[in-house]
C-alpha cells in the first residue's frame, strides 16, 4: 500500500480524507477530467506531493476487493465499507476513478464541476466525518436510511448502483 494522502484507509478501507472521489463510465471522460482539472491548476503537484490519482476499473476492483477482505468490523459501524461496496460495484460495471486533492468546500464544488462537465456518475467530498455526495441528478431519488445490512442508497429505485448504470447507459 503507498503512502501518499490518496492511498488513505480508514478500518482498512479506502477513505481519501480531504479529496473528491469520482467515478466516469467511460474511460476517455476521467482522462479528459484529468487533463482538464491539471489545466485548471486543481490536480498539479504540490508540495504534498501529486493532487490526482487515477483508478482504472480493474485497479479499483482490486483495491476494493482486497479492502473490503481485510476491513475492520468497525468499519460497518460507518459508511466507510458501504462506500466501498460502492465503488466495487461500479469498477464492476467497467467505471473509471479520479481522486482529486481538495483543499476546502469550494475547490471541492469546483472539482465536482468539471467531473460533471465530463459526465462524472459521482462525486463524493471525503470529510473527516461525512462524505458528502456532490452531484445530483433528474433520476435520484429521495435518500433513505442506510445501514451496514442495506448498504449504502444509490438513490436508484432499486436502492443498487447497477441500476444507475441502466438509467444512464454509455459505451465504455
Amino acid at each position: 500500500m503507498a503512502t501518499d494522502d490518496l492511498s488513505q484507509h480508514s478500518f482498512g478501507v479506502y477513505k481519501p480524507e480531504g479529496h473528491v472521489l469520482m467515478s466516469f463510465a467511460r474511460a476517455d471522460d476521467a482522462d479528459a477530467a484529468a487533463r482538464a482539472l491539471r489545466d485548471g491548476g486543481l490536480a498539479g503537484t504540490s508540495g504534498d506531493g501529486p493532487r490526482l490519482r487515477r483508478f482504472s476499473d480493474r485497479e479499483m476492483l482490486q483495491q476494493a476487493e482486497a479492502d473490503i477482505a481485510r476491513a475492520s468490523p468497525v468499519a460497518a459501524i460507518g459508511q466507510e465499507l458501504n462506500l466501498v461496496k460502492a465503488q466495487r460495484d461500479l469498477a464492476a460495471l467497467g467505471y473509471h476513478f479520479l481522486a482529486v486533492k481538495a483543499d476546502d468546500d469550494g475547490q471541492a464544488a469546483r472539482i465536482a464541476a468539471i467531473g460533471r462537465e465530463h459526465h462524472a456518475e459521482r462525486a463524493q467530498h471525503y470529510g473527516r466525518f461525512i462524505v458528502e455526495e456532490l452531484i445530483e441528478h433528474a433520476t435520484d431519488t429521495a435518500q433513505v436510511a442506510e445501514s451496514p445490512d442495506r448498504g449504502l442508497d444509490a438513490q436508484t429505485p432499486s436502492g443498487q448502483e447497477e441500476e444507475r448504470a441502466r438509467l444512464r447507459p454509455a459505451d465504455k
